[in-house]
């Protein structure tokens, strides 16, 4: 499993290409050959990026789902609307398909935001208005996800 770090400003040309960053590429340099996946969020306007290891086991877990319960069958439809295969080219860059890019509004700003194992790709606009319409609520979010559920594997902090 990889682990991502950092969150990258970028630029996105007219045709949706994002040079990526060279701490970030370095960090994607064991997976660059697989190939990434690239599809819109569930909860948020941005795209999401995965290395294909992480979408294979995602897809496994999807996969398990009954399809012939209509709920099921309609989320697993919704999830993989748009979803696209990408490579990183020999430059770094990443090619953003068109119609993802109008999904999260894309302008020439973007974000790349490391989210644990994959890249959530942002307008920057956009980024920076969740980040403050969250801001007040973070601690008690933080309590609520991270705090003791009563398990007893080792605390994080």
């Amino acid at each position: 499993m990889i682990n991502f770090i950092g969150t990258y400003d970028c630029k996105a040309d007219a045709k949706g290409r994002v040079m990526l960053p060279v701490a970030l590429k370095n960090q994607m340099a064991p997976v660059l050959k697989e190939g990434f996946v690239i599809k819109r969020s569930v909860f948020q306007p941005c795209l999401e990026l995965y290395p294909m290891a992480e979408w294979n086991l995602l897809m496994q877990k999807m996969n398990k789902k009954n399809r012939f319960k209509k709920k099921n069958n309609d989320f697993i439809r919704r999830f993989s609307a748009g979803v696209k295969m990408i490579e990183i080219d020999a430059t770094g860059r990443l090619l953003i398909p068109k119609n993802l890019v109008a999904v999260a509004g894309i302008a020439k700003e973007v974000v790349l935001s490391s989210a644990i194992n994959i890249v959530e790709i942002w307008d920057k606009d956009s980024y920076e208005k969740v980040l403050d319409e969250t801001a007040e609520d973070f601690a008690s979010l933080a309590e609520e996800v991270m705090g003791d559920d009563g398990d007893d594997s080792e605390d994080v902090s």
